[in-house]
């Protein structure tokens, strides 16, 4: 059974998902993908993991780096899984390019290469945004692309992780407008 919960932040509604195991969702409202994977029987309900998130939640929104971890439970598929596992080893206040992580995971299985574009499709679809810091994921030229929450979220986030944004820019066009 998964419970949602609701988490007002400074830049936008957030809606929470979790189950037993831990974290299972944390979605801007009106985001790409939005509760795409929330169970169709669930229950809102305020958990107990709820309020160790919102307390996360709280001190990364104060402009901290939160110094505890919250039990997640990724339910993508292996491949994205490998991915997002990725994502959170992307230190506070710092970014990695989408071909960083392709390399790898391409060094991982012993592969010569590996595609980041189907990284880039994993980030995307990242369901426990901040927490698995998807933002944190620039293309190789600084190309601020790819959040489904927003371009201006993506900024505003790293911008509260004081991350320097000097060689960071805004697509004209692409995914993350």
């Amino acid at each position: 059974m998964q419970y949602t919960s609701h988490y007002g932040s400074p830049i936008g509604n957030i809606l929470l998902a979790a189950d037993d195991i831990g974290l299972t969702g944390l979605w801007f409202e009106g985001q790409k993908y939005f509760a795409l994977y929330l169970d169709k029987e669930h229950e809102e309900k305020e958990i107990s993991l709820f309020e160790k998130v919102k307390h996360w939640l709280d001190i990364y929104f104060s402009g901290k780096e939160p110094d505890f971890t919250v039990p997640l439970h990724f339910t993508g598929t292996d491949f994205q899984n490998e991915v997002w596992k990725i994502l959170c080893t992307i230190p506070y206040g710092q970014t990695m390019t989408y071909g960083e992580i392709a390399k790898q995971i391409a060094a991982k299985r012993g592969l010569p290469r590996m595609s980041a574009q189907a990284v880039g499709g994993a980030v995307g679809h990242n369901e426990i945004s901040i927490i698995v810091p998807c933002h944190r994921v620039v293309g190789t030229n600084g190309s601020l692309t790819g959040y489904a929450g927003g371009i201006d979220k993506k900024i505003k986030l790293l911008q509260l992780e004081k991350a320097d944004m000097e060689s960071l820019f805004t697509p004209k066009k692409g995914t993350a407008l």
